[in-house]
């Protein structure tokens, strides 16, 4: 009988970024005015970055990825040092969605669960999180307990499980995250790094 292996709900991955040249990078794209929770993508589906693409028949399942190409933005164009952080993954895996999330001072993110973003899913993709801006009032709870996460680290987080974020400071919390597909490569690094 075939076991799936097992990951804990947070791992931090040995890789580690230069926050100073990711947050020049990120005031460049920056608008003056946005929502409470903004994002800029960065790498998407090719018919939302190029309308001429045809749009692709409907997904039955987003997470396996393969329903669309996915291309670089020209905001990612514009930022070289956060274009290196991806084709670091890229060496690794095929890698899908890519964002930055800001969340507003005093707002914050419901607990909720995204289904396809999970280890354990037979098809999934998996997030990874990089820390650009958190103020001390920023909080992120996975299974109701505290993840440190700080700036710059690199996170995989089983967000199937419930999770929610809190940003009680005066700053925008400023998240990388880039979605990739869970080859064997990817659960390598990150089971070295959750047995360390």
């Amino acid at each position: 009988m075939e076991t799936k292996e097992q990951f804990k709900d947070r791992v931090q991955v040995p890789f580690l970024f230069d926050v100073e040249k990711m947050m020049e990078e990120v005031h460049a794209l920056v608008k003056d005015n946005y929502e409470y929770y903004k994002v800029i993508s960065l790498r998407a589906p090719a018919h939302l970055v190029d309308t001429s693409l045809p749009s692709p028949p409907p997904a039955g399942n987003y997470a396996d990825g393969s329903w669309t190409q996915w291309i670089d933005t020209p905001n990612l164009e514009k930022s070289p040092y956060i274009r290196s952080i991806v084709s670091i993954f890229s060496q690794y895996t095929t890698v899908n969605l890519v964002r930055l999330l800001f969340l507003a001072p005093n707002s914050v993110v419901k607990e909720h669960t995204d289904p396809t973003l999970g280890l354990e899913e037979e098809e999934s993709m998996i997030r990874l999180t990089i820390p650009i801006d958190n103020n001390d009032g920023v909080s992120f709870y996975l299974n109701d307990t505290l993840v440190p996460m700080n700036v710059g680290e690199c996170w995989y987080l089983r967000l199937t499980d419930p999770h929610r974020v809190v940003n009680n400071g005066t700053t925008d919390r400023i998240n990388l995250t880039i979605d990739v597909i869970p080859n064997d490569a990817i659960k390598e690094i990150i089971n070295k790094a959750q047995s360390n």
